[in-house]
């Protein structure tokens, strides 16, 4: 009790004593009541339900990528594992807040020399042995047994602190975990989804490819009949030529595609082609798509919770270094028994015991304790503006994906009204060109236009699906 007392007088005459347990210090969130870009193509200001995302496109093989992943990707185990660090971490913290208790034991053959045989010389009355001399050095051998303690009393929270620390630490790796999972999540349906996307783009090419061998075929009837020229044929083999060339770039494109996705599984590259390869409808968005208030994002974003229990982090370490002016008080303990013979430690002769207190004052440390708590007051003033920087990339990040969505909708609603009308213009273009009533020229260019936007029209179909996935990304789905 005495010992409790004067901590607390000698802390409180010391500088800054008061200023050992820092606050939390994170900031108030600049979010806004009401998104910038206003709802439009289904999207609704609700509580989002965006921890399984994935599943309002409806599709099973996307669902079962999405549970193979979970399971078995790498950065996912990585974050998993740092998780496991950061609670051990933290055992080993909180092990500093309870007493130290160890045993030893030992053995020594000591022979005496001049100090011992000064000591040790002369007759032992009674005995016909002489003890040892400056001739004859005294030499025994020393067994020891023995138990040893110390715990440290944590008057001024400097171990308190660090447990702090350390429990912060933990929660920024889960918040790490929760943020790797809905990157990876994200990436499989990315790259599931622009998967599927060209797909259907090799099948637009290969339809007017087709498309165009007939007509080649064509042309060179009517020119074999006198009916069509030299030039036509050209022409039209040039484009079929030309619309060809496309495909072993998007076969490329595909293939690379399942590789990304083989791997963000876990497996070899080649692991999902037979499974991928196979043909299947580009997934379609579901009507309402839920996104709940700027503020709601804030407690969903785990890279911004993660921002957050790293200001806990910093202003806990804050706290050890300012401990580090005060005394460190300290209770040691020893107890044992020592003899000159292994038989000699069950005797109760060579028992040996010390307990007392001990306390460390810093007095002079050439401006280390003072540098110390600067550093980690930087630390924390880093920590309060990465984690504004986390809020404002967040809001940033949904107002895009907005926009993106919005406006990817109103240009494939353009690009279909496009396509409708390039394939009319074909069926015209053809009709007068075989009446003889227009050239050959106009039907490859309705032709070569109504590729051009069918193909453009199935990118904008695939970067609605990928503009929704970036989305959900944002809005912090996928854990």
């Amino acid at each position: 009790m005495r010992l409790a007392t004067y901590a607390v007088a000698i802390g409180l005459l010391l500088p800054g004593g008061c200023a050992v347990n820092p606050k939390v210090r994170t900031p108030k969130a600049r979010a806004s009541r009401q998104w910038s870009e206003p709802p439009a193509h289904g999207i609704v200001v609700e509580s989002p339900a965006v921890r399984e995302w994935w599943k309002t496109f409806q599709d099973s093989t996307l669902d079962a990528l999405v549970e193979r992943a979970v399971e078995s990707n790498l950065d996912l185990r990585i974050a998993a594992a740092r998780v496991t660090e950061a609670r051990a971490a933290r055992g080993v913290s909180a092990s500093a807040l309870l007493p130290s208790v160890g045993t030893s034991g030992g053995y020594t053959r000591v022979r005496g020399g001049i100090a011992q045989g000064l000591n040790g010389a002369g007759v032992i009355p009674g005995s016909p042995a002489p003890r040892s001399s400056l001739l004859a050095p005294f030499e025994t051998s020393v067994f020891q047994s023995g138990f040893d303690a110390s715990w440290e009393l944590d008057f001024f929270g400097g171990v308190r602190h660090g447990v702090d620390a350390a429990t912060a630490d933990a929660q920024a790796a889960e918040e790490g975990r929760r943020d790797a999972q809905v990157t990876v999540l994200a990436e499989i349906g990315r790259n599931y989804l622009e998967t599927r996307g060209i797909q259907k783009r090799l099948e637009i090419t290969r339809s007017n490819v087709e498309t165009q061998r007939q007509t080649l075929e064509l042309t060179r009837v009517r020119y074999e009949a006198g009916l069509a020229t030299d030039l036509d044929v050209a022409r039209a083999a040039a484009q079929l030529a030309t619309t060809q060339a496309a495909i072993p770039s998007l076969e490329s494109g595909l293939a690379r595609g399942i590789y990304r996705l083989g791997v963000l599984l876990g497996e070899e590259p080649g692991a999902l082609r037979t499974e991928l390869e196979r043909k299947a409808p580009l997934p379609s968005v579901p009507s309402s798509i839920p996104i709940g208030l700027p503020s709601g994002l804030l407690l969903r974003r785990p890279d911004v919770r993660q921002a957050e229990a790293e200001i806990a982090a910093a202003t806990a370490r804050l706290g050890v270094a300012r401990s580090d002016l005060f005394p460190k008080f300290t209770l040691t303990g020893l107890a044992g028994r020592q003899g000159a013979g292994f038989s000699g430690l069950a005797l109760g002769a060579g028992n040996f015991f010390s307990l007392g207190p001990g306390v460390r004052l810093p007095i002079f440390a050439g401006g280390r304790i003072r540098s110390n708590i600067a550093v980690q007051d930087s630390r924390l003033q880093q920590a309060v503006t990465q984690y504004e920087n986390a809020v404002l990339k967040s809001l940033e990040d949904v107002e895009n994906g907005l926009v993106a969505y919005s406006r990817e909708q109103e240009r494939r609603d353009k690009l279909q009204q496009a396509v409708d009308e390039s394939r009319r213009a074909v069926e015209l273009a053809s009709e007068l060109y075989l009446r003889g009533l227009g050239d050959f020229l106009s039907v490859l260019d309705a032709q070569k236009s109504r590729y051009a936007l069918e193909d453009e029209l199935a990118q904008s179909e695939t970067n609605v699906v990928v503009d929704l996935v970036s989305l959900y990304k944002a809005l912090g789905g996928g854990w």
